[in-house]
């Protein structure tokens, strides 16, 4: 797993899917997080144009740049879907935010050579690691639960 973390974090442009009108959904709050990273941005919401002052895409159709990998943060019946519609628009790297993989979508990940991590919080590895999930991170490495 620590490889597949290293290559999706290798993204310059992610894609991500779970951001609400709801300001205290966790693909909000990996939105601002990840937005004082390095990293190109681009939220994917059917309906809304705006969340938080984010300008969003319907699909990733819509997304004109080149999109590096994909991070999921809905529920496992709609991860299923999201990961076919990243495959079908060639994005290779996914993650699965703790909470939306599904051993199905994991599968069609690996079935069609697409890098997925799963079962792991992007906020423990996309550097600068800060507030709560430092610690947490922390923690985890002394508890020898990091991935190898």
């Amino acid at each position: 797993m620590k490889q597949a973390i290293e290559q999706f974090l290798q993204s310059k442009s992610i894609a991500i899917v779970g951001m609400s009108s709801k300001s205290a959904k966790f693909g909000n709050l990996a939105y601002k997080e990840l937005s004082k990273k390095n990293f190109n941005l681009y939220p994917i919401h059917p309906k809304a144009k705006k969340i938080d002052r984010a300008l969003c895409f319907a699909n990733f159709n819509d997304i004109k740049d080149n999109i590096d990998g994909v991070l999921i943060s809905v529920q496992p019946t709609e991860a299923e879907k999201v990961v076919q519609s990243a495959h079908e628009a060639g994005i290779k790297n996914v993650w699965l935010q703790q909470g939306a993989q599904s051993d199905s979508a994991i599968q069609f990940c690996k079935d069609n050579g697409m890098n997925v991590v799963h079962n792991e919080c992007i906020l423990m590895f996309a550097d600068p690691v800060t507030s709560f999930h430092k610690f947490h991170r922390w923690v985890w490495k002394i508890l020898g639960k990091l991935p190898k």
